[in-house]
């Protein structure tokens, strides 16, 4: 499974994502400079993606506790998601999200 990351920079990544892991998990891992500073316990917004437009339905509606937690990021748009809240399965194969400043080491 890929995952297409964009970067503040504007550099694309193409990296392998694992079924079951979240978003920040496989973005993180790649060496990508996610911040990620609760680890994936939806109790910061360190690691604030924007996601392609295409994949936003694949990707499911905020939580309550994650709209607590966006509010709490800069910059946020209709598509700003946490990637801790973001699990990869195959239906997500493909996607594309854009690290936010606010996220990036």
């Amino acid at each position: 499974m890929k995952v297409i990351v964009t970067g503040i920079d504007g550099t694309v990544k193409e990296i392998e994502g694992k079924a079951g892991w979240t978003l920040m998990e496989i973005i993180r891992d790649a060496g990508m400079p996610i911040k990620a500073e609760c680890g994936g316990a939806c109790a910061c917004a360190t690691c604030h993606v924007y996601i392609d437009d295409e994949w936003l339905d694949a990707t499911g509606a905020r939580s309550e506790e994650e709209e607590d937690m966006i509010d709490l990021a800069l910059e946020v748009e209709d598509n700003s998601r946490l990637a801790c809240q973001i699990e990869m399965s195959e239906s997500l194969d493909g996607i594309r999200v854009k690290l936010a400043r606010d996220a990036v080491l």
